[in-house]
């Protein structure tokens, strides 16, 4: 697949505002890829350093400043920070922001990876696992269209919290739309117009394929909507 290919025409075609990103679970740091210097306060602020341009790797321990993004990519918290995690989901449960019960409910990878590769998607220096795609909701509805055609479209509901979990929900059930959670929206700083669509790397050249014919018969519905609008339309 020639990523830079299939970035510029998602991008053109969607008119994003920001790189897409490459995002890969690897069992070790690939070979010429540098590992990410310094601290961050989620997983999901990585998302954003690698739409701005920046390619790197990192370590499990580089991902425990976030409980709930460590369970939702199955990494163990070190046995003195295991009580974090219970603790985040006590602080939400006491402020009403969820149920205890929903915590077995939220999807997580089915193996911790060894390191995490965030790259934009044209730089990716191996194949990615999951694309991430930020933008406007009228302008992502292509994209989750196009997957759809393609046959690889998800049944499962618009995501939510945790935003993290839509990484691991593509790989086990396609493309996914999330509407983000307020703790991604603060780390990353997602504009209260923009959401995701997260697709699986290995279907996302034939999702490309597809937006052609997606933006053209929505170009041709607009203009039927639109005369159908002014046609039925009376005001007394």
């Amino acid at each position: 697949m020639d990523l830079r290919k299939v970035e510029d025409q998602v991008s053109n075609a969607v008119r994003l505002r920001q790189r897409p990103v490459a995002i890969s679970f690897v069992a070790e740091p690939p070979a010429g890829v540098r590992r990410f210097e310094g601290a961050v306060p989620s997983g999901c602020t990585f998302w954003k350093l690698a739409a701005e341009g920046q390619a790197f790797y990192t370590e499990q321990a580089q991902h425990y400043n976030c409980a709930v993004g460590c369970y939702t990519h199955s990494i163990a918290l070190p046995p003195e920070r295991a009580h974090e995690l219970p603790d985040t989901i006590n602080l939400m449960a006491s402020i009403g922001y969820i149920k205890p019960e929903e915590v077995a409910g939220i999807q997580h990878l089915s193996q911790a990876p060894g390191a995490v590769v965030y790259s934009p998607l044209a730089d990716a220096p191996v194949a990615p696992d999951v694309v991430l795609f930020v933008g406007r909701p009228g302008r992502l509805m292509l994209l989750q269209e196009a997957a759809v055609r393609a046959g690889v479209g998800s049944s499962a509901s618009m995501l939510g919290r945790p935003t993290c979990a839509s990484l691991s929900a593509a790989l086990a059930h396609g493309a996914v739309v999330s509407s983000a959670c307020i703790g991604n929206r603060v780390y990353t700083d997602l504009g209260e117009d923009e959401l995701y669509v997260v697709i699986p790397g290995g279907d996302l050249e034939r999702v490309a394929n597809e937006l052609e014919t997606i933006v053209g018969a929505n170009q041709k519905l607009t203009d039927y909507h639109r005369e159908r609008k002014s046609a039925l339309t009376t005001r007394s």
